[in-house]
């Protein structure tokens, strides 16, 4: 039954939590946002914000104990609170067991080994020294197991030389794959079981900051490997059993094979270009799914790209945007600005979505756009 007021918690006030907000507010859902930060990005428009950590047991529980569903813009949160909350009555979702095991890259990476879904080879390390001892391993990429983020946590191990930026932590040494191209599918999954995924994107990663630069959908890709990233994405999210949206980053292989990199419990970068290339939007999926509402329709209306904005090098201050006027000339172009005052280096200060009925066409809107907007302080 499709309850109006429906009190809807969302720990972390980012700009996932910010645009997860204005699509709540369209369902006239009663909404109150955790964050540590008090000029985050949902702190000047959510009907009810609270300062507070969402890593702290007790900060968690009360915040979540009055309401009636309560879900995640970040995986780093306080589990056992979430388990609490769920134990006395509080629709959690993603649930939290599925959190704690893609919080942890060494579990994640196992659970995908356990359940037979297709991923690159790796090898558990516990620290620096014991990574160290698998040079024939190599090339590869030593990942935390815990912490990482948009980039961090990750360092290339080329050479045995290459050790010593390894982490002195648990973590794990993944093989290096030779790939085509970068695939992702944001699937969704409500208490129902139904399951729906969007069309398959193509991610170009920043060179530096080793994160998504900008993206195509749907990814020019066969028919064929298309299908099989569709189904390696809906088989992840059934094999783990997730309510909500689960964002699968692949590779492409350079001889045809579909391998998950990683995922997401909430939604992802990967999707943004959903708010105005679809039917319905990444964020909107995902509110309907916790909600155990029906899923709506993923079909795109058009090709799209989705460029993020990102902080200048060598600026870290007051943010200040430059080139916004070439972006809002050109046709089909959607800015997105998150609302956060400071910048720094490769800060993901908003994304630009362009639609457009050619992809040829589409292609010379990003390559003209894409340094279009300097953020400076």
């Amino acid at each position: 039954m499709f309850t109006p007021h429906t009190r809807l918690g969302i720990l972390g006030g980012g700009q996932l939590g910010r645009m997860l907000l204005q699509v709540a507010i369209d369902f006239d859902l009663s909404i109150k946002v955790l964050d540590p930060d008090p000029d985050a990005p949902c702190a000047r428009i959510a009907p009810e914000f609270v300062l507070g950590s969402f890593q702290d047991f007790d900060t968690v529980y009360a915040f979540g104990k009055d309401l009636d569903v309560l879900t995640i813009e970040i995986e780093a949160v306080n589990l056992e609170a979430l388990k609490q909350l769920q134990s006395e009555g509080v629709r959690v979702f993603p649930q939290p067991e599925i959190v704690e095991i893609i919080q942890d890259k060494r579990v994640q990476k196992q659970f995908f080994r356990d359940h037979h879904l297709p991923t690159s080879d790796f090898i558990l390390t516990e620290n620096r020294e014991d990574a160290r001892q698998y040079a024939d391993f190599l090339p590869a990429f030593h990942k935390l197991g815990k912490g990482g983020y948009d980039g961090r946590g990750v360092q290339r191990i080329a050479t045995p030389a290459d050790f010593d930026k390894a982490f002195d932590a648990p973590g794990l040494l993944e093989k290096a794959v030779d790939f085509e191209k970068e695939l992702a599918v944001i699937v969704a999954r409500n208490q129902r079981g139904d399951v729906k995924t969007f069309p398959t994107v193509e991610m170009v990663f920043h060179p530096e900051a080793n994160m998504v630069e900008y993206l195509f959908a749907p990814a020019s890709v066969s028919e064929e490997i298309n299908a099989r990233a569709q189904f390696v994405a809906s088989r992840t999210a059934e094999a783990f059993g997730i309510v909500g949206l689960l964002a699968v980053e692949m590779f492409l292989t350079k001889d045809g094979e579909i391998l998950i990199n990683e995922v997401a419990p909430r939604p992802h970068n990967s999707g943004h270009h959903t708010l105005r290339a679809n039917d319905v939007s990444q964020f909107e999926q995902h509110l309907r799914a916790v909600l155990n509402y029906p899923l709506g329709d993923t079909h795109a209306h058009s090709y799209a790209a989705m460029i993020n904005l990102l902080g200048a090098e060598g600026y870290e201050g007051e943010a200040r945007y430059e080139g916004m006027e070439t972006l809002l000339e050109t046709p089909g172009v959607h800015p997105f600005l998150y609302g956060k005052t400071m910048t720094k280096p490769f800060r993901k200060m908003g994304h630009v979505t362009i639609v457009d009925k050619e992809l040829e066409s589409l292609k010379r809107k990003v390559e003209n756009l894409k340094n279009a907007v300097r953020i400076i302080a």
